[in-house]
């Protein structure tokens, strides 16, 4: 990871760590359920959550497995896990502060190791998965959630052109033919696909983002626009003022050989 992209994430998920947790698409208990679920998880199993925010995906694994660790690089996210996961009487739960693209463990340290809503901030998101594959056990599970954009050229480069202007950090959403391509080339082979939506307002994903000075307007027209020709490759609904969105999430999930 550049340090200057590096200094956007941390920058962008320092201002998130609480609203980001708190908001209801993303705290949404089934579709965690859903991720759980696609690891197949056991009480002897280990699991490691790259990327881990505020902790949200770690901490739903915690109660069906032997330990989980949550990584990230932003200190105000795992100070956010840190504090929820004492809440919640968590005891086999760890986090540690470190860089997606050289983990620092061994060759299958883990049984598990997953990621949610990180693929589209990676620049190289090909050389994470391999890492992510190296410290997973023979017979483990990758697990990798993320917004994936339409096939269709024109409106993925639209969707991660209103993407990057929402979140500077962002750098671009792959398409689910290229997440496949990447799984393949990792040695995956062809994982297993469930999906769902994160459904709220513009107004809601607007209050937990920050983009540059004057780009929200464009961002609000980007919606408005899409709602009347599909230009995001999305579902966009205008109710009066209110515009509606639902962003398809995929879960991919791959047993390591």
């Amino acid at each position: 990871m550049s340090e200057t992209h590096e200094n956007l994430i941390l920058d962008q998920f320092t201002r998130q760590a609480t609203v980001f947790n708190a908001a209801a698409p993303i705290a949404n208990e089934e579709a965690l359920r859903m991720i759980v679920a696609a690891a197949q998880p056991g009480p002897d199993d280990t699991v490691l959550d790259i990327a881990c925010g505020g902790g949200l995906v770690a901490r739903a694994f915690a109660p069906h497995v032997r330990r989980v660790v949550g990584i990230d690089v932003t200190p105000a996210m795992l100070d956010q896990a840190r504090q929820a996961a004492a809440t919640q009487g968590l005891t086999n739960v760890e986090w540690r502060q470190a860089d997606v693209a050289t983990l620092p463990y061994a060759d299958g340290s883990f049984t598990i190791v997953a990621t949610r809503f990180s693929f589209h901030h990676f620049l190289d998101p090909a050389a994470v998965l391999r890492e992510m594959v190296r410290v997973c056990a023979s017979g483990g599970r990758i697990v990798v959630v993320d917004t994936c954009t339409a096939d269709d050229p024109a409106t993925s480069a639209a969707f991660n052109r209103l993407e990057k202007l929402r979140d500077p950090s962002h750098a671009r959403n792959l398409t689910l033919s290229e997440m496949k391509g990447v799984f393949a080339a990792a040695g995956l082979g062809e994982p297993r696909i469930t999906s769902y939506e994160l459904r709220d307002e513009v107004k809601n994903l607007l209050a937990r983002s920050y983009p540059n000075p004057g780009d929200e307007k464009k961002i609000v027209e980007m919606f408005r626009q899409s709602a009347r020709d599909g230009s995001l490759g999305i579902e966009v609904r205008l109710d009066g003022e209110t515009i509606h969105y639902a962003y398809p999430v995929t879960i991919l999930a791959a047993t390591r050989p």
